[in-house]
């Protein structure tokens, strides 16, 4: 369990799934839609979802690339956390965020899932919280002609390394949009 006192609720942290960073991604469309349903899921359970939303000078604030894909629509009363560097807490109000609502267990899908999303996954767990990475709700462009792998085997490892992942006092995993308990569960 976290190693954060007194935080035993989970959120569910959808990072930049935005249009500048889907417009190329692996599998979008099913990978949007797993995350549609976490969000429902999530919505129906009474848990928190946050919402990380980036920034740069290739996508700018208030751009179009910036607006999150239209399939996803941000509950009004819903955390938007605005960032700027890869790991979601690196500059941000995420962790007073998470904080005020005594979270201490992070349900984790988006993009991109070699930037952003591994270094959220990591922030996450040096910073003391469990972190379970939904498997099939997160994805990446093709950077292979840059010597990276294929977008399908980025995934696959991420979710390898993330399923084998350990911490003292922490708890690390992966399950796929179908396993994915948004409650208390600290296996899934």
């Amino acid at each position: 369990m976290t190693t954060l006192e007194g935080r035993t609720e989970s959120a569910l942290i959808v990072i930049d799934v935005q249009n500048g960073v889907m417009e190329g991604a692996h599998d979008r469309d099913a990978v949007v839609a797993n995350i549609a349903t976490l969000v429902d899921q999530a919505r129906a359970d009474d848990v928190p979802v946050i919402w990380v939303q980036h920034s740069s000078e290739h996508m700018p604030i208030d751009s179009d690339g910036w607006q999150y894909v239209p399939e996803l629509k941000l509950g009004e009363s819903e955390p938007v956390v605005h960032k700027r560097y890869p790991d979601s807490f690196e500059d941000t109000d995420l962790e007073s965020v998470l904080a005020d609502r005594k979270i201490g267990r992070l349900v984790i899908a988006g993009a991109q899932t070699d930037e952003c999303i591994r270094s959220t996954l990591h922030g996450a767990v040096v910073r003391g919280y469990d972190t379970l990475l939904v498997s099939d709700a997160h994805t990446t462009e093709d950077l292979s002609e840059w010597g990276a792998p294929t977008p399908d085997k980025v995934i696959s490892h991420t979710n390898l390394y993330w399923s084998n992942h350990q911490a003292p006092g922490r708890t690390a995993g992966t399950a796929t949009t179908a396993e994915v308990s948004l409650g208390d569960s600290p296996s899934h």
